[in-house]
């Protein structure tokens, strides 16, 4: 499959909060960039949802970060695991520039 994505992401370790019909479930974020998350579902029922609500901080960050968007791709990780690829639809700019920064601070860090 092509490469499709347009910004560079970084690996992340966070759980945030998942909103799917305004009922919030616990998601494991495994890495982020401006554009969208790839989410590890934890305790969650199927569901035939596309949009979703979260709420995350990014580590090292006290400021809470809110984003609508859409489950895009539907995978099984290891051992059954159900992932979720996440497109942000609603974001605010100031989030996204969050969101990049933490970005390329992982990517600088890496090289290092």
């Amino acid at each position: 499959m092509a490469e499709q994505r347009r910004t560079g992401r970084a690996q992340i370790d966070i759980l945030l909060n998942k909103y799917v019909g305004g009922v919030p479930y616990t998601a494991r974020a495994r890495d982020i960039s401006p554009g969208g998350v790839r989410l590890a579902r934890l305790l969650e029922p199927e569901h035939a949802g596309r949009r979703v609500g979260l709420q995350f901080q990014l580590p090292g960050s006290e400021e809470v970060i809110y984003a609508e968007g859409e489950v895009v791709r539907e995978w099984v990780e290891a051992e059954n695991a159900q992932a979720d690829g996440v497109r942000f639809t609603l974001l605010t700019e100031r989030h996204r520039q969050a969101i990049r920064r933490f970005v390329e601070t992982v990517a600088s860090d890496d090289a290092e």
